[in-house]
């Protein structure tokens, strides 16, 4: 297989997903709004959190997205990681396909 550029590999899933049946939804802020138990977002659910817990509906049943995300503290912690091995970052982009809407 061909290396793929991050362009490529997001598009490619995002795509996917949507032709799948998935709604492509942005990412989020970063930096995530009426939440203050984040200081940033850390995971691609972070948008939906109104959703799961009943306080917000959406028009769509499933969703793909790609969330810049930044772990710097808490249980998923990579920041002390950062700098001993190639793959650790705190900024990354998590790809993620959500069906929970399903549920309710």
């Amino acid at each position: 297989m061909a290396d793929k550029t991050l362009n490529e590999i997001r598009s490619t899933f995002l795509k996917y997903f949507e032709k799948n049946g998935h709604k492509i939804v942005d990412s989020s802020n970063l930096v995530p709004n009426n939440d203050p138990t984040l200081m940033f977002a850390n995971s691609g659910m972070v948008q939906f959190k109104n959703v799961f817990t009943g306080l917000e509906k959406r028009d769509y049943k499933t969703a793909t997205t790609s969330q810049k995300c930044v772990r710097a503290g808490g249980k998923h912690n990579d920041l002390e990681n950062v700098g001993y091995t190639p793959r650790h970052h705190t900024f990354f982009e998590m790809l993620g396909k959500f069906f929970i809407w399903r549920l309710f």
